[in-house]
């Protein structure tokens, strides 16, 4: 066991001391404790998400994962009666895609987002000949046929605007149609049907939800951002939440004089004061102690510990990006040793047990076997279903 050196955090207005030899496996480490997969001690969904402010969430089994990842005592049950009853939200923000969200955070966090993310659909618009009259005629039907705490699916609504004579036939028009309903704060996800995922009102689902002027929104989420990511650059941060890089930059000067930042090959890195980790050198200043014993995660390919940053180089050899860019990204898990990418996993659902296959880049040790099997059985305890780990 190494020791490391502790001192106490000084408050924002007197920074603490800069890093010594940070590395990319020192950011990767941090980044697993800030996102709470190296320790995790949230009891509710709805806390790791209001953590992590956003969860990308488009494959809704692996997104339930990624949060059972962060708590004590998960189970897949709990986190969809957290989405049933409304303490997570699944909507479109940030990016062209599904996130979940607390009911606190939803209203600022579109007012934000959602215009950005217009712009990138705006040729989808076009193509698809939806423009804003036909957009506030949906919304209209939307919302009248939702009133009273209704919560119908996709196939009901598109009832719903055909009837209105708002034509939903083909491809995509149906599902623009709902992402502008989501982007505009209109609707949101209501608890499943079955299977079937349903929309309710923005309004009934999230009454208290916060607003924010806009400066107080960039403020706000520059500073949850580096704090659950961190360390972390503005690149990463502007990727992550769709930003442009000034309104990521504006952000983050808001706020920059909570953090600390370490320039690494060429790079500025910012992360909280009271968020140091390290596993190597005694050089390094840390007010942790670290004792070796490898560990492995399987994690969803949206994980945000994937997904959170534009450059992955910390996480994994470059030549592994390329192989899992090859395999496309649906149905590909991504296998982490020691907050590095060593592998693939996909899981098959059987009747009474899962099966979890792993397809490895590298040869792992004994311990580090051992490290995925005792990741197996974590999973194994979420489903709660036998696990069979080929």
């Amino acid at each position: 066991m190494r020791r490391l050196r502790r001192r106490s955090i000084g408050a924002p207005s007197s920074p603490a001391p800069p890093f010594r030899r940070m590395t990319n496996a020192n950011i990767a480490y941090q980044r697993l404790r800030n996102q709470y997969l190296s320790e995790a001690t949230f009891t509710k969904p709805q806390e790791v998400v209001q953590w992590l402010v956003a969860v990308q969430a488009q494959d809704f089994a692996g997104a339930k994962w990624s949060l059972g990842l962060r708590m004590q005592g998960a189970t897949d049950d709990k986190i969809e009666q957290a989405f049933a009853d409304g303490s997570i939200l699944r909507t479109h923000l940030m990016r062209p895609t599904w996130h979940f969200v607390t009911p606190d955070d939803i209203r600022w966090m579109l007012a934000l987002t959602a215009p950005r993310v217009h712009v990138a659909n705006a040729f989808m618009y076009r193509k698809l000949e939806l423009d804003q009259s036909i957009f506030t005629r949906s919304n209209d039907a939307l919302g009248n046929a939702l009133q009273g705490g209704k919560q119908l699916i996709r196939n009901e609504l598109r009832d719903v605007l055909d009837k209105a004579g708002i034509a939903t036939a083909g491809e995509f028009r149906m599902g623009y149609l709902m992402m502008q309903a989501e982007l505009e704060g209109i609707v949101c996800s209501g608890a499943r049907r079955g299977k079937q995922f349903t929309y309710a009102l923005l309004d009934e689902r999230a009454p208290h939800a916060r607003v924010l002027d806009r400066e107080e929104a960039l403020a706000e989420l520059a500073r949850r951002y580096f704090i659950s990511r961190g360390p972390a650059t503005v690149q990463d941060f502007a990727k992550w939440s769709g930003l442009t890089i000034a309104d990521a930059r504006s952000g983050l000067e808001a706020i920059k004089g909570y953090f600390q930042q370490e320039v690494v090959e060429g790079q500025t890195y910012w992360f909280a004061l009271s968020a140091q980790v390290t596993v190597t050198g005694d050089e390094y200043i840390a007010e942790v102690t670290v004792t070796y014993k490898p560990t492995a995660h399987l994690l969803s390919i949206y994980d945000e510990y994937i997904s959170s940053y534009k450059d992955r180089s910390a996480i994994g050899d470059g030549r592994y990006a390329e192989r899992l860019m090859a395999m496309g990204n649906a149905l590909t898990y991504i296998l982490i040793v020691d907050s590095q990418i060593v592998g693939t996993w996909k899981r098959t659902l059987k009747k009474d047990a899962v099966v979890i296959e792993t397809n490895l880049f590298t040869a792992l040790t004994e311990a580090e076997n051992l490290a995925v099997a005792v990741a197996a059985q974590q999973y194994r305890t979420f489903l709660e279903l036998p696990v069979v780990l080929a």
